[in-house]
């Protein structure tokens, strides 16, 4: 009997069913799809928008210092290859006519036949007139050989130098590689840090740049370019943070010069890379203010911290250099009250800003 009982049929039919499984199917998607969006990452805030770009800057900072320092590299290993190659070329010059001497007396030698000494003597007919042409020979065996000897040491010179300037051609490269390697880091965070800023609507934008102002202690908008504002404006909104609170009395002349320099450059955008007159960086402006103090700077951050005598915070004085971030990626000069001049990073110009407003890393003491 079991095998002849009728199956229990489906309340639904065959549409039905198909029907209800497309719903359920249809709901299932759906319920994915929202709960996708709901784990999807919010949208940041202005202050992590502004933290992020921050950090980028500081990263595009330290490498454009590393870009300075294999700048100043490559600069001094090209021209130490150029001063070997035109000495190479000088000591060729003096080959060239060592080797044409020596040809000319060849020649002559060729010419007189080249008798053997006792034969010439038995043939003569005057020996005292052989006599004195055998000293005047003798004389010029004499300068042969001091030709041959200038000839083997301009050889010996040019091999040297070649060696040389093989290992400076080398090292040249090397730098060079560098240095396209620091200038890709610097324009790819600066690229980052610019796509971020776009994404902010304009109401993100004036909180953004609210927020750098306020940071900043100037009261300028911080774009994004490596131009930066050069308008009367900010000028004056960065001589109005503190640029011209009275004089400050520097502790000798150099110093009181750096500082006048320094104040001059004002409202003068940031450009990585730059060391003046129209844009600095910033240790293209500290380097720049104390040149025109007479005092010669090295060009990166971790090499003018080494540059003179080391001061603690306690003890800044106007002129002194103040160091920040514990990479030593960023310097400004110190003008007293707690203040400096620096140029901050790319929209934002040369400015007076507090100390306080980074990380203090260091002071030194030049001049």
């Amino acid at each position: 009997m079991a095998a002849h009982r009728k199956s229990r049929q489906s309340p639904l039919g065959g549409q039905a069913v198909r029907t209800a499984a497309t719903l359920a199917l249809a709901s299932a998607a759906t319920a994915t799809l929202f709960e996708g969006s709901g784990h999807a990452d919010p949208r940041p805030t202005t202050a992590q928008v502004k933290a992020k770009v921050d950090r980028l800057y500081e990263e595009a900072e330290v490498a454009t210092e590393r870009y300075n320092g294999a700048k100043e590299k490559a600069d001094e290993a090209r021209a130490a290859f150029d001063r070997l190659r035109d000495e190479a070329a000088r000591r060729t010059e003096r080959l060239n006519t060592a080797r044409d001497g020596l040809g000319a007396m060849a020649a002559a030698q060729y010419r007189s036949g080249g008798l053997d000494p006792a034969v010439q003597l038995a043939l003569t007919s005057d020996p005292d007139e052989y006599l004195e042409r055998a000293a005047l020979a003798e004389k010029a065996g004499d300068r042969q050989a001091v030709a041959i000897g200038a000839v083997r040491r301009e050889l010996a010179a040019l091999r040297q130098l070649r060696g040389e300037s093989t290992g400076r051609l080398t090292a040249l490269r090397s730098h060079e590689e560098e240095l396209r390697r620091q200038k890709a880091a610097v324009v790819g965070k600066l690229a980052e840090a610019r796509t971020l800023l776009a994404r902010l609507t304009a109401e993100e934008r004036a909180r953004y740049e609210a927020a750098t102002a306020g940071r900043d202690g100037s009261g300028t908008s911080a774009g994004t370019g490596g131009s930066g504002s050069t308008g009367s404006a900010t000028a004056r909104a960065d001589r109005s943070s503190g640029g011209e609170r009275g004089p400050v009395t520097a502790p000798n002349t150099r110093a009181a010069e750096a500082i006048s320099f320094a104040r001059a450059q004002l409202g003068k955008p940031y450009v990585w890379g730059a060391t003046g007159p129209s844009a600095y960086d910033c240790s293209g402006l500290t380097q720049a203010a104390w040149r025109a103090a007479g005092v010669s700077l090295p060009r990166t951050t971790y090499t003018q911290i080494n540059a003179g005598q080391r001061v603690s915070r306690s003890q800044l004085a106007p002129g002194d250099l103040v160091f920040f971030y514990s990479g030593i990626s960023h310097v400004g000069l110190y003008i007293g009250g707690g203040q400096m001049i620096h140029a901050p990073r790319p929209g934002a110009p040369v400015r007076v800003a507090p100390i306080d407003e980074m990380p203090f890393a260091g002071a030194t003491r030049v001049g």
